[in-house]
C-alpha cells in the first residue's frame, strides 16, 4: 500500500529548509527491538528525540530533499516513509517478504531495498510513492543494495553467496557479478566511483573491486565477521565494522592495507560518517549504543545510548 505524501506550501517549505540548515547535521539510528529512530545531534552527540518507525526498522535512506527517511520494516514487509518535519509515519509501501538494506539513487528518483525471501531488489519511485519494479538477483537472501555514484548500477550482496550481483538500472536486469568471499555484507563506493569495497563476513576480509574492469584488486584481512562499510568523503580511508571482534578496521585506499583498529561497542553493524569526514558513527547492536570515532586520531570518543538493537546510521 502507498499514500502520496502531502505537498508543503512555499512558506512551510522555506521554513523547513531554514530549520534544516540551522540544525543539521543529525544522525538517525533505527532500533530494531524498540521500533524507533533515535535522532542524534552530532554537534553535541546527544539523542534529542525518538521517532516511531514501524515494528522492526532496519535499512534506511534519506530522500534527496532531506524531508523524509525511508526505513525497511520486516514484519510489515514494507518500506516505511517517515516525514521528518511532522516526525510521523507518513505511509507504507509494500515491498515483499523480509526487506532489509535500503539505499537512495544519487538523483533521488529511486529507493532500492533488498528483499530476502524473493531474492530480489525492489525499486520504489519516490515521485509516486509506489514500487516501480523488482529485479531478481542470483545471491540468496540479499541484504544490501547500493547504487554506484553515477546511478547507472545497483550492486547487491547476499547472505548465501560468494559474489556481488550487478544490476543495470535502466535495463532493469542483473547483467554481471563479481566473485568475492563468503557472505558479502556491507558495501560502499569511493566518491569517484572507481572502486567498490565489500565486507565479507565469513571470509573475515574486505575486497577492493576495480569497478571499471569488474575485478578484485585486493583481499584485505580485517576483523572477525566483517560487516558494515563506510568510505571517507575524501576517498582515502575505508572503515569496516567487525561484528565478533567489536572493532572497526581502518583501511588506507592507497595501499589497501589496514592502518588502524578501533575498539567500539558490541556487535557493530552499519555506520555513517559526517559530511566533513571528522566523525564516524557506528551502530553497536548488542550494546544498544552508537560508538563515535574521531577519524583524525582513529580513537573512540564515546558511546551514545540509543534504543534496543540499533542496526545502522544515516546522517542528514
Amino acid at each position: 500500500m502507498s499514500i502520496r505524501p502531502p505537498v508543503l506550501g512555499l512558506g512551510a517549505g522555506l521554513a523547513f529548509f531554514t530549520a534544516l540548515a540551522a540544525a543539521a547535521p543529525f544522525a538517525y539510528v533505527p532500533n530494531e527491538k524498540s521500533g524507533t529512530l533515535s535522532v542524534i545531534d552530532v554537534a553535541t552527540d546527544k539523542v534529542v528525540k525518538s521517532i516511531p518507525a514501524g515494528d522492526k526498522p532496519r535499512g534506511l535512506a534519506l530522500s534527496a530533499d532531506g524531508r523524509r527517511i525511508y526505513v525497511s520494516d520486516q514484519p510489515k514487509n514494507a518500506l516505511a516513509v517517515v516525514n521528518l518535519e511532522s516526525e510521523k509515519l507518513e505511509s507504507l509501501i509494500d515491498l515483499g517478504e523480509s526487506p532489509e538494506g535500503v539505499s537512495a539513487s544519487p538523483d533521488g528518483r529511486y529507493i532500492a531495498a533488498a528483499v530476502e525471501v524473493s531474492n530480489s531488489i525492489a525499486f520504489v519511485d519516490t515521485a509516486t510513492g509506489a514500487k516501480a519494479f523488482s529485479v531478481k538477483v542470483k545471491g540468496k537472501n540479499p541484504e544490501h543494495a547500493v547504487f554506484s555514484p553515477d546511478g547507472k548500477w545497483l550492486v547487491a550482496s547476499a547472505e548465501e553467496a560468494d559474489q556481488v550481483d550487478i544490476v543495470d538500472v535502466e535495463k532493469r536486469t542483473q547483467v554481471a557479478q563479481v566473485k568475492v568471499g563468503e557472505r558479502p555484507r556491507g558495501m560502499a563506493f569511493t566518491p569517484d566511483g572507481t572502486r567498490l569495497y565489500v565486507a565479507c563476513e565469513l571470509a573475515n576480509a574486505t575486497y577492493a573491486i576495480d569497478w571499471a574492469n569488474r575485478k578484485v584488486l585486493a583481499r584485505i584481512p580485517t576483523g572477525t565477521f566483517a560487516n558494515g562499510v563506510t568510505v571517507h568523503p575524501n576517498g582515502q580511508r575505508v572503515y569496516v565494522s567487525n561484528g565478533k571482534d567489536a572493532t572497526v578496521s581502518v583501511i588506507d585506499t592507497a595501499s589497501n592495507t589496514v592502518i588502524a583498529t578501533v575498539a567500539v561497542g558490541k556487535r557493530p553493524w552499519n555506520m555513517a560518517i559526517t559530511p566533513d569526514g571528522r566523525k564516524l558513527y557506528v551502530a553497536a547492536g548488542r550494546s544498544n549504543a552508537v560508538s563515535v570515532i574521531d577519524t583524525e586520531t582513529n580513537r573512540k570518543l564515546m558511546d551514545i545510548p540509543v534504543g534496543e538493537i540499533p542496526w545502522g546510521v544515516v546522517i542528514r
